[in-house]
Formats: C-alpha cells, structure tokens, sequence
C-alpha cells in the first residue's frame, strides 16, 4: 500500500470529525442553553431521547439514519429534490453518524458545566441591568468554559472513533468514505494485521494527544 492510500482515510476521518463536532458542540450549546435549570413537564422524556444516542447499539443509529436520510426518508427526499442526491454513502453521511453519535456526550457534559454556574452571579448580574447575551458572555460562558472544552473533546474523541453507524450510513468506499474506524476493519478481516496496527497507533496517538491538550489547557487556567 502506497503512502498516500494509508493517510487517506486518516485525512478523512480527521476532516469529518472537525466538521461533526462542531455542528455537534454549537448544537448541543444551543439545546443545553435551553434546558439547563428549567423544570418544565416532559422534560424527562426530552431528555431520555436526546441520550439515546449514548446507549444504543450502533447498528440501530444506523438504520435509524439510514430509514430517515434514504431515498425512502423524507430528508433523504429532500436532499434529493433539491440537492439532487442523497447524504446515504458520501462522506457526509460519516459526518451526519459522527454528529449523531457525538451530540448526548457534549450535551450532558456542557448542562452539568452551566448548572453549576452560580445562580447568585446571574442574579447580582441582572439586578445591575445586564441582558442575557450579556451575561452568557461576560459571566456563564467563562465560569463554564472548562466543561465546553471537556464535553468538546469528548464528543471530537467519540466522533473519531464511530463505526458501527458510519459503516451503515457511508458504507466502507476507500478514497470517498472509509474513515480509520472502518479501515481497521477492512484490515483486520482481510488479514493485515500489520497495517491495522498502524492505524490504531495513528488513531491512539490522536486522542491521546487531544485529551492531554484538554489536561493542559485545563490546568494552566
């Protein structure tokens, strides 16, 4: 196998789980930001959907995205009135699992950090006639900041390792959607062991290297 074949699906996996956990992060943000402190009836159910994604087998997100963003989905119809195909076994596919996968980790990890902001701050804060967006910037955001950045790292290091949904979602096509995960696997099954272990480092040197950063960064502030 030639260089170039090697690093492609580590450039692709790279490139899908940037673009994952940032739709995941600035969403789970947003629905955290909703959620987090209120009481209001069905926000158990709400919440138990929105974990979901952390307990279920791979294979059943996978066909969950496959029923909705096939042809037979109605946003795989869309995609392909207006975009003139679907997302089912492109790269976006990997990226749309790896947000999915992503999204209950950052969520649960970013609500524990805003809740834990005192509620006093805020208060004293309104009181001196700061807005919302006022508030979130100067007081919320800065005192959560440590639990974005874990619950970020967590869903980038969970995005990088998806396997079981992409696989159904975006298929294993080397050179268009085969992420490390699912290289390893073609690897393994064929036999080359060598080659899947390279990976591994690959992968395990990745996350270990974004989880001290996350340490390090932490512990400097």
């Amino acid at each position: 196998m030639i260089v170039t074949d090697f690093w492609a699906p580590v450039i692709l996996s790279l490139r899908v789980t940037v673009i994952a956990s940032l739709f995941s992060f600035i969403s789970g943000l947003a629905v955290a930001w909703l959620l987090a402190g209120r009481r209001f009836q069905g926000k158990t159910v709400l919440e138990t959907v929105i974990m979901l994604p952390l307990v279920l087998p791979p294979t059943v997100i996978g066909f969950g995205l496959l029923a909705v963003l096939g042809k037979g989905g109605w946003l795989g119809a869309l995609a392909e009135r207006f975009f003139g195909g679907t997302v089912v076994f492109t790269w976006w596919g990997a990226v749309i699992a790896a947000a999915v996968v992503a999204f209950p980790l950052i969520y649960q990890t970013v609500k524990s950090g805003l809740e834990n902001v005192d509620r006093e701050l805020l208060e004293a804060g309104r009181v001196m006639g700061a807005g919302e967006w006022q508030l979130a910037r100067w007081v919320t955001l800065p005192l959560a900041w440590r639990s974005l950045l874990t619950g970020y790292t967590l869903g980038f290091a969970r995005g990088l390792g998806e396997f079981g949904a992409t696989l159904m979602v975006a298929g294993n096509i080397p050179g268009k959607t085969q992420t490390v995960p699912t290289a390893i696997y073609l690897a393994v099954d064929a036999g080359r062991w060598n080659l899947a272990g390279m990976w591994v480092l690959v992968v395990v040197w990745i996350s270990f290297c974004l989880l001290a950063f996350g340490h390090w960064v932490r512990s400097r502030v």
